[in-house]
């Protein structure tokens, strides 16, 4: 197990596209002919848990590295990282900042200085032990939503609007390549599939995966996760899939949905085989989540391209997978951090595989039953 001590990256670091960008034979593939033989791309929003050394005056004395780790979704980095390298059919993106410098699967506020400010203002009300509604506010957040402090609250304006300037300008360095990043290679993935279908005559599909998990304990006062979490909040054995819809992944009034309700089904279809659920509820559609900022993101982009896309043959879809983080760290790891402590813990290699080639399988599944 790792020790208390917090994980920073090195003062000035700046991350490249190159660096956190994943595909299978890497070395010997260039990028454009990754994307030429792939049809998904996996986005990882929450996967790094290091934090900049530019930061570390503003965090919460108190913070250790366990609370810093279980504020990330670090056990999907080694998952998607394994899953790209063994699957040609999948390019990722990861983001190397986690979301304690600002949370990339939020819509970045228009004044992040008023948004942060209201934050500060919202756990002060709720006090020492209250847990406060941050909706709206959470780009950065001042606690987690267990109320465990993640940043030494500012008493001045000066000192507010020293911790937003650093925050921001730390996040072009790692974040901001990230959103970048993910973005070109979005437009990357379409621009090709529709010149390919043009080309052959051939119908494509592109899937933009926004790639999470959450775990259904949180860290008690002695920093051993094993706290249940309310049973309205708890994820299934497997994985919620997400599309902005309902539970059978259909629209929800008038809102639309990210991606066809048949696809869903059939790709959580796809899940239950492979990953061997028990009972149908092990695979969930939007509950508890309806999928956050990269879905909605895709979603409005491939409206906008629906017309080109449509007379390419192109079936563009942008979906969410909330894989249980009990069911990624393997029982082993999940029952070690069950116990009272301040470090994390080393991924369990085998366990990693076994998930990444799982979820190779349900795609390889989900495309073979789609023609």
């Amino acid at each position: 197990m790792h020790s208390a001590a917090h994980v920073l990256i090195p003062t000035g670091r700046v991350f490249t596209p190159e660096e956190i960008t994943f595909y299978a034979d890497k070395g010997d593939r260039s990028l454009a002919e990754a994307i030429a033989e792939a049809d998904v791309l996996v986005s990882c929003p929450h996967s790094g848990a290091a934090i900049p050394a530019e930061l570390a005056p503003f965090l919460a004395p108190e913070l250790t590295r366990r609370q810093q780790y279980d504020f990330s979704d670090v056990s999907t980095s080694p998952v998607a990282r394994r899953w790209a390298e063994i699957d040609p059919r999948v390019v990722c993106v990861e983001n190397p900042h986690p979301r304690v410098v600002r949370d990339a699967d939020r819509g970045r506020p228009g004044d992040l200085a008023a948004t942060l400010r209201e934050a500060i203002a919202r756990v002060r009300a709720a006090g020492p032990s209250g847990q406060a509604d941050l909706t709206g506010v959470d780009a950065i957040r001042p606690v987690t939503p267990s109320a465990i402090p993640l940043l030494a609250l500012p008493d001045a304006d000066d000192d507010l609007e020293l911790l937003v300037a650093t925050f921001v300008a730390v996040a072009e360095r790692g974040l901001g390549v990230y959103e970048r990043t993910r973005d070109v290679l979005r437009e990357r993935f379409v621009a090709q599939k529709i010149a390919a279908a043009h080309a052959d005559g051939r119908s494509r599909r592109f899937t933009a995966l926004s790639f999470h998990d959450t775990m259904n304990r949180t860290i008690t006062p002695g920093g051993a996760v094993n706290a249940e979490r309310p049973r309205e909040d708890r994820l299934p054995a497997i994985v919620v899939l997400s599309n902005r819809g309902g539970r059978d992944g259909g629209p929800i009034g008038d809102g639309p949905v990210t991606m066809r309700p048949d696809l869903i089904r059939t790709l959580a279809e796809a899940h239950r085989t492979v990953f061997g659920a028990a009972s149908d509820d092990d695979v969930q559609l939007n509950r508890p989540f309806l999928g956050g900022q990269e879905v909605i993101a895709s979603g409005a982009r491939f409206r906008e391209l629906s017309s080109a896309a449509d007379a390419a043959g192109l079936t563009l879809s942008a979906v969410q997978a909330e894989f249980l983080r009990e069911l990624l760290l393997g029982e082993r790891n999940t029952a070690e951090l069950a116990k009272p402590g301040a470090g994390w813990v080393e991924p369990d290699v085998e366990q990693v595989d076994r998930i990444a080639h799982a979820c190779k399988a349900a795609w390889d599944e989900f495309r073979a039953t789609q023609p």
